[in-house]
């Protein structure tokens, strides 16, 4: 009888615990921390232009701009080619050909130039490796205060 019971029980806690492997934890967000935003920007071979104030890229006084990083191309899981790399305050974006996109704060992306119509803030439904998400379609960005 006791071995009945151990069986059964280590048989459920095993199909459990093989459930809760198996589901896959989804990050939603495209808010990336700054320390993934610098590892993706010192290893990435993409060719980068930079926006915004870049003078403060490393003024821990500047801590609450948004570094935001736009590319190009999609290639598999890998967001690259030609990126964009923004930092600073409150902007719209001017973004056309985007198709992926990483921030350190809530931004928006937007299916029309200048912040315009329909607009999805830091929702992700596809990610890419370097936490990048996929946005195909956007055409500006919306950096909020």
């Amino acid at each position: 009888m006791q071995f009945s019971y151990i069986f059964t029980f280590v048989s459920t806690s095993l199909a459990l615990l093989n459930v809760a492997l198996s589901s896959p934890i989804v990050n939603t967000s495209i808010v990336i921390t700054e320390a993934e935003f610098d590892y993706w920007l010192a290893t990435t071979d993409a060719e980068l232009t930079f926006i915004g104030d870049t003078a403060k890229s490393h003024n821990p006084l500047a801590a609450h701009d948004t570094r935001a990083t736009y590319c190009s191309k999609r290639t598999v899981n890998v967001c690259g080619e030609s990126c964009t790399v923004y930092q600073g305050g409150v902007a719209c974006l001017n973004a056309p050909n985007t198709n992926c996109l990483a921030a350190t704060n809530n931004v928006g992306f937007c299916d029309r130039s200048g912040c315009g119509d329909s607009c999805q803030l830091s929702t992700c439904a596809f990610r890419l490796d370097d936490v990048f998400c996929y946005t195909p379609g956007t055409r500006s960005i919306n950096v909020p205060p």
